[in-house]
């Protein structure tokens, strides 16, 4: 008897989200895009979350 072959429901954790960022934030991306063979969106999720990860929150004196 074989195993079977199972397929699960994919997650989806992606969200779509609209910012407004400055022109030249945006073309930094567009080359950066190109130079690293990545799209624009994986790369503003890669800075998201390393922003994200190194964060520090400093409270009112």
């Amino acid at each position: 008897m074989t195993e079977k072959f199972v397929i699960t429901p994919k997650e989806d954790k992606a969200v779509t989200m609209t910012i407004r960022i400055d022109r030249a934030l945006q073309e930094a991306y567009n080359a950066l895009s190109v130079k690293t063979n990545r799209s624009r969106n994986e790369l503003i999720g890669m800075a998201l979350q390393y922003a994200l990860d190194h964060m520090e929150i400093k409270e009112k004196d």
